[in-house]
């Protein structure tokens, strides 16, 4: 029997999943940061603890191990990968492979060979592949290098709204009485004061508080809506530099602000930007755990997934199977 490793190393968790040549999962483990540009040790802890979490659940040792594939944020640039391969390496897997967590995330989210995703959840990033092969990754750098939103920029956002607020600079808005009773605040000048005496980071849990008042806060509207826009913009930009105007192909939607947020708040705008750059794209949102894609492609090299290892992933990893 021949097993398979997939491995979804994320901002803030890292998930690793071993299945059999049959898409049986026999072993799933979860940890921490597994983003290198956060802290290499701290990511190749979390990634070594999953893996080997993993593999003892399934019962199995790393040379039972026919392929594995690791999904990694941060996994954007040769720089990267030189800090990424002898980490991996490290790790006894005698056949790997090292991907952007992007790729992993469009794999999951279609069956065509080519095609668009677009990921927000800590951060944000843009990746596509045309039916050449050519790849092309726009963003996933920040804030200072073009990108805007996903969790961390969106609680700042969150955060800087209820200020501007109460300064008077901006309309009152409804973030202020739940972020105040999110951060245990008594109130705005409290806050203020607070976390500029500590210099205490914004909580990315606060970016979730957009969706809870969104439809009675014009504030919290105009926040994801522009997160749409900056969302399709990325997505635009790919589908142009890859000559993919006049193809039909899945623009997949991942990451936790997409997936498990209020998508009325996002996708039309998404949609809106992404459409003037190829009007025949189909949108859809990725339902299953990213680290499904992995696995896909640590599988594909053995003869590719059948219908049925497709069905069976797709019923263990589903987004709703996970969140149960």
């Amino acid at each position: 029997m021949n097993y398979y490793l997939g491995v979804d190393g994320g901002g803030s968790k890292t998930l690793a999943v071993v299945c059999d040549e049959t898409g049986r999962i026999a072993g799933r483990a979860s940890s921490g940061c597994g983003n290198h540009q956060l802290g290499a040790d701290i990511a190749e802890h979390y990634i070594r603890r999953a893996v080997d979490e993993a593999l003892g659940q399934a019962g199995i040792g790393k040379e039972q191990v026919a392929r594995s594939v690791f999904g990694l944020a941060g996994a954007d640039r040769e720089a990267d990968f030189r800090i990424l391969r002898p980490m991996i390496a490290g790790l006894g897997l005698d056949r790997h492979e090292i991907v952007c967590d992007t790729v992993i995330g469009l794999r999951a989210g279609t069956r065509q060979a080519h095609g668009v995703v677009v990921i927000c959840g800590t951060g944000t990033n843009c990746y596509g592949i045309n039916r050449q092969g050519e790849e092309l990754q726009v963003g996933g750098f920040g804030y200072t290098f073009g990108d805007f939103g996903g969790g961390s920029d969106l609680a700042v956002e969150v955060f800087r709204s209820v200020i501007r607020a109460w300064e008077g600079r901006e309309r009152p808005t409804l973030l202020a009485e739940v972020v105040l009773r999110c951060l245990s605040m008594g109130s705005e000048e409290e806050m203020f004061h607070h976390y500029l005496d500590t210099g205490r980071h914004i909580p990315a849990d606060l970016a979730k508080l957009l969706f809870e008042v969104a439809e009675f806060d014009e504030t919290a509207r105009s926040i994801l809506a522009r997160q749409g826009r900056e969302l399709g913009r990325a997505a635009g930009a790919v589908i142009r530099k890859l000559d993919m105007e006049s193809e039909r192909f899945d623009l997949v939607m991942a990451g936790s602000i997409l997936t498990r947020g209020d998508s009325r708040y996002i996708v039309p705008y998404l949609d809106e930007e992404v459409r003037a750059a190829a009007p025949a794209y189909e949108l859809g949102i990725l339902t299953l755990e990213p680290v499904a894609g992995a696995l896909f492609m640590a599988m594909s090299e053995q003869g590719g997934t059948d219908e049925e290892i497709y069905r069976r992933i797709h019923q263990q990893l589903s987004v709703k199977a996970a969140s149960a």
